[in-house]
């Protein structure tokens, strides 16, 4: 292959109009339950649900484990996901996920850093902002920290908080759909998400209807999709 055209292959490749099908995509969700996906095989990169971080029993945050897969050896880069629901991280918090990476660094295969999926308020980023400098510092520094992203932060953020996560975070994943349906006037958020100047990417829901705005490609911070498999969506 030339040069041109491998850079061409690494580029990200529009999405057609139409309801979003796995196979014609190469980087998944994958959430515990979720039935086994043929394209899960040929996918480059996987996001794979550790477990969720919030309150135990006893009103202090735990890590409940539970997710679409154990350590093993793997192909694909993975990304491991934690749902977190409250971000008084204790330093147990911190060794659970610690160990977590470490099983997973023992297994052959690419592993790229953690995603947290957190529903951050517009108005909080300020806040999450700072709390993902912490955590950012103790990882360590051969794993890259992404988050999802709610496409509110796009369109109604104040533009020195979403440059807060500038530099703290590698990627920023916005959640398009909620449910199994794409958000309603979706093309309103997407036409103000070209001011930021972090890598984004734009999670999509399997079966829904998807139709990608006509710059979208060549927005040079967009780095692709990653669809969100869901049981009764083939």
């Amino acid at each position: 292959m030339s040069l041109w055209l491998g850079l061409l292959a690494a580029l990200p490749q529009p999405a057609r109009a139409g309801v979003v099908r796995a196979q014609d995509h190469d980087a998944f969700w994958l959430w515990a339950g979720v039935k086994p996906h043929p394209a899960v095989a040929t996918a480059r990169t996987l996001y794979l649900l550790q477990g969720e971080i919030g309150p135990g029993p006893d009103g202090t945050t735990v890590v409940k484990p539970h997710g679409a897969g154990q350590p093993g050896p793997h192909a694909q880069t993975l990304w491991l996901v934690y749902r977190v629901r409250s971000l008084d991280f204790s330093p147990e918090v911190m060794q659970s996920i610690a160990r977590r990476l470490a099983r997973w660094k023992d297994q052959p295969g690419p592993l790229a850093g953690i995603q947290l999926d957190f529903d951050a308020g517009t108005k909080g980023l300020a806040g999450y902002a700072t709390f993902l400098r912490g955590f950012r510092a103790t990882l360590p520094a051969d794993y890259r920290l992404g988050v999802t992203g709610l496409m509110d932060w796009a369109s109604q953020g104040r533009p020195e908080d979403l440059e807060a996560l500038a530099g703290t975070v590698d990627e920023i994943v916005f959640q398009t759909y909620r449910g199994r349906f794409t958000i309603p006037d979706i093309d309103a958020y997407l036409r103000r998400i070209g001011r930021l100047t972090i890598p984004f990417k734009l999670g999509i829901a399997e079966g829904a209807w998807w139709s990608p705005p006509a710059d979208l490609a060549s927005n040079p911070q967009f780095r692709g999709y990653v669809v969100f498999l869901q049981n009764g969506s083939r």
